[in-house]
């Protein structure tokens, strides 16, 4: 039987009662081997949680902030697309940014400040971040590459946004749940969602009376023949 009944109520068991490695564990094996967001990709603070469904953003290098002339008139408006992907953002969702060369910030303060008032879960960000200290005072969940200052005017624009894209060799697909923590950030492919999170909780809680055992003085030989699961 299926423990939730909306999206609120998943994402909240979820933040509860799971971890990242448990998911990617299950997703290995239901055979999703390449489930896993670069490792570079690590939240701002250590206890950031971060659960939603993917909005992904294209994002490519410019090097000059307007580039008139360019057959793409895109080049000629700053930041490209990216204010207008940050204000289409909906409830529970993440602003997920494939990044471009990574020499400048692709989310800050006002952008979390603005994802926040829309109801957004959180930024994923293969790339930097910056106003931190901001973004930490609003505890709005960021995962990214750490802290940098330099602007993004001249040096990159978003150039498309809800439209699959890879990350790292990961495919993530509008509406996948992206789920992450210390651990890393893994993409529950929106398909297999229900069995993930299923099986996921199944594990945890399993996991749970493996700890108790083994804190009661049960060997890890036995533990592991009694419940399946290290």
């Amino acid at each position: 039987m299926q423990l939730w009944k909306n999206d609120d109520e998943l994402f909240a068991i979820a933040r509860g009662e799971l971890f990242s490695s448990v998911v990617g564990d299950v997703m290995d094996k239901l055979g999703l081997f390449h489930q896993f967001l670069p490792p570079a990709i690590r939240p701002l603070r250590p206890d950031m949680i971060i659960i939603g469904r993917s909005m992904p953003v294209l994002s490519t290098d410019v090097f000059s902030e307007r580039i008139v002339g360019s057959a793409n008139k895109l080049m000629e408006k700053p930041f490209g697309l990216m204010l207008e992907a940050v204000d289409d953002l909906k409830h529970n969702e993440l602003y997920v940014n494939t990044g471009s060369s990574p020499r400048n910030a692709l989310w800050g303060e006002m952008m979390s400040t603005r994802a926040l008032k829309l109801g957004a879960a959180g930024a994923v960000l293969n790339g930097y971040s910056r106003d931190t200290r901001g973004i930490l005072a609003l505890n709005f969940p960021t995962f990214s590459w750490g802290s940098y200052g330099q602007d993004a005017g001249p040096r990159y624009k978003v150039v498309d946004f809800r439209i699959p894209v890879e990350i790292g060799g990961v495919l993530v697909s509008p509406g996948d749940i992206l789920f992450g923590d210390i651990d890393g950030v893994c993409c529950i492919p929106r398909e297999t969602e229900t069995e993930v999170f299923t099986k996921a909780l199944e594990k945890a809680r399993a996991e749970s009376r493996v700890r108790n055992a083994l804190e009661a003085g049960m060997s890890a030989v036995a533990a592991f023949a009694e419940f399946g699961v290290m």
